[in-house]
This record gives C-alpha cells, sequence and structure tokens, in this order.
C-alpha cells in the first residue's frame, strides 16, 4: 500500500484515530496550558487561536479559562463533535493551515502536541506558518508544540501492540528519508484490514529556525518540556519554540 501524501486528511477523520488515541492524558494537557499562559503573561482579554484543534479539548480548555478562543482543524468529523461545545467567545471552523486564515487577528496561536510538520512538500510548512504569522496581531506570539526529533530518533519504538475495546493495533515505526513514519494496522468491526499511516516530518530545530525566517517571525525561547524546562538537545522530550511577530 502506498503511503497517501495528505494522509491526515483520511486518518483524523477516521473513528480509529480517536480510539486510539482515546487515553491522553488530558489533567497533563491543562497543567501545561495553565503554565504556558502564565509564561506568556496572557491578559483576559487575549484572543486565543487553536491551529490544528482536533475535536477542541484544548481549545474548550482555554475558552474555560476566560479567554476568546478560536479552533480550526482540517478534519470535518473533529469540528462537527467541537461545535457542540461552542459559544458567544468558542469557536470551531473546518480550515486548512496552508491557506490563509480568514480568522482573526490574534493575540496568541497554539499549534500543541506534535500537530505539524505533516506535509509532503517542505514549502509548505512553510506557506502554513506564515498563513499563521498573518492571522497574529503586531507583538502576538506563536507556540508551536513539536516533538525533539533527535531524541525521538534515537529511542523509536519499531513494533509495539496496542488493544483498545478488542481492536489489536499493531503498530510499527521506521524512518523514511526525512520522515519519522507509523504505520497502524488493524481488523476493524466488520472484519476488514485497515492500514494507516501518520507521516511527521523529522525537523530538527536548525531546520525550524530556518522556515521562522522564511516566515517572517521571530524566535524569542525553546523550551524543552511541559514544566517549561529549558531545551536540552539530548534529553528533553519536546521541542516547544515561542515565536514573535
Amino acid at each position: 500500500m502506498q503511503p497517501d501524501p495528505e494522509w491526515f486528511s483520511t486518518w483524523f477523520d477516521s473513528p480509529y484515530y480517536h480510539l486510539l488515541y482515546r487515553n491522553r492524558d488530558q489533567q497533563e494537557a491543562e497543567r501545561f496550558i495553565d503554565q504556558l499562559l502564565l509564561h506568556l503573561r496572557a491578559k483576559p482579554s487575549s484572543r486565543l487561536l487553536d491551529l490544528a484543534c482536533g475535536k477542541g479539548r484544548h481549545a474548550i480548555y482555554l475558552s474555560e479559562q476566560g479567554y476568546d478562543v478560536t479552533g480550526v482543524d482540517l478534519s470535518p468529523q473533529s469540528i462537527a463533535h467541537a461545535r457542540q461545545f461552542a459559544g458567544e467567545h468558542l469557536r470551531f471552523h473546518v480550515h486548512d493551515m496552508r491557506d490563509p486564515l480568514p480568522f482573526g487577528p490574534f493575540d496568541f496561536i497554539f499549534n500543541l502536541f506534535t500537530s505539524f510538520g505533516y506535509f509532503l512538500q517542505e514549502t509548505e510548512n512553510v506557506v502554513a506558518l506564515r498563513s499563521a504569522a498573518q492571522a497574529l496581531k503586531p507583538g502576538g506570539k506563536l507556540v508551536i508544540d513539536f516533538l525533539n526529533t533527535e531524541r525521538t530518533v534515537r529511542e523509536l519504538v519499531a513494533q509495539e501492540e496496542k488493544t483498545v475495546e478488542g481492536i489489536p493495533f499493531d503498530i510499527r515505526r521506521h524512518l523514511d528519508s526525512d520522515f519519522i513514519v507509523k504505520d497502524i494496522r488493524f481488523t476493524d468491526a466488520q472484519g476488514q484490514p485497515q492500514h494507516y499511516q501518520e507521516r511527521v516530518r523529522a525537523l530538527s530545530r536548525e531546520s525550524f529556525e530556518e522556515y521562522f525566517g522564511m516566515a517572517g517571525l521571530r524566535l524569542v525561547e525553546v523550551l524543552g518540556n511541559y514544566q517549561l524546562g529549558p531545551f536540552e538537545p539530548a534529553t528533553s522530550p519536546r521541542m516547544i519554540f515561542i515565536l514573535k511577530k
């Protein structure tokens, strides 16, 4: 089976994606967001964008903290789910991050939990960053939370099995050119074999910095974990970039 160059447009819309990742740690995510808001000195009047918001769990939490929040995602299914939580200060839209944002301007844009680096063409990453930059107010900040590629590649788990609601998922990881690839195989409820693939570009800090320069964004700092510790290339689990327009 050839990989789908736009794999994210089908896999993220699949109920099996949400099933496989349903146990993501919401408390950890909320603690991270709380610390991030303090660190950024977000004012109560700040307008926030959750870029690639999925089903909206982070956007909903941000809205509960009193902020005006917009969430956008490529997946119509995810946005349909998120819209049941929409209100006067919380709205959701189907949107491809490569396209100019018709919403905003925003004080802060959050791109959290490795929601970047999916595109087949490297130039598309820069296009996405430029669209985000254009949606920021002057002096506004963009936060990109990405895996620490150096450590991830070094510690890549080649194969694992995970059973969720009686469905055994066979998960295999490998490097393919510049991408970290995860092959996910399982038999669905109708007895049909399924194969999905995740492909995330193995971006180095230096690659990101080149992108940021081309998008007109200034790198303020790089954090290395959800406790906002400093980034250590060999050991940090994350690369969290704070960028300013």
